[in-house]
């Protein structure tokens, strides 16, 4: 089973439903996880919201974060997850925003920096990644790594 079946699988028996926020991915995540046969019962709708302005505007990401930290850090990647999650009324949502290349990589933020957030339920979890190759394979990385968060944070949820 792949990663995004067994994540449709858990989401299904669970009851919940999904949303994705994507920038760098582009909605390769979306893309994935609608692969899946039965997604339609469990996927809400799909962010991609490349430019600042649409993080802002569709999630709700606040623009003194995106200034003091910029799209691409642990606080837009946990914005962007919350805000997702809260603008499709969804209780899962994945989130992604990163620098995918060739260009646009510093010193302090190289090409291959992607943050993924995982929201569950208002609980938050984003991971820090540094992916290597070119423009499609951190692309392709990235959603990799976002299906296993989103498995991981399934898995690891409180039973209430």
């Amino acid at each position: 089973m792949s990663p995004e079946e067994e994540a449709v699988q858990i989401l299904m028996e669970k009851g919940y439903d999904i949303t994705t926020a994507e920038s760098c991915t582009g909605g390769m995540i979306a893309s994935t996880l609608i692969n899946v046969s039965g997604i339609s019962e469990i996927y809400r709708e799909g962010y991609i919201t490349y430019a600042n302005e649409a993080k802002h505007k569709l999630l709700g990401v606040k623009e003194e974060t995106l200034k003091a930290y910029g799209a691409v850090s642990e606080q837009t990647a946990y914005e962007m997850a919350l805000g997702a999650a809260k603008a499709a009324d969804a209780k899962v949502s994945l989130a992604v925003t990163g620098i995918a290349g060739p260009g646009g990589g510093t010193k302090e933020k190289p090409v291959g920096l992607v943050y993924i957030g995982c929201c569950i339920d208002g609980k938050v979890n984003v991971l820090r990644n540094l992916f290597q190759g070119d423009r499609l394979s951190v692309r392709k990385q990235a959603t990799a790594r976002a299906l296993a968060l989103l498995l991981e944070c399934l898995k690891n949820e409180k039973q209430v």
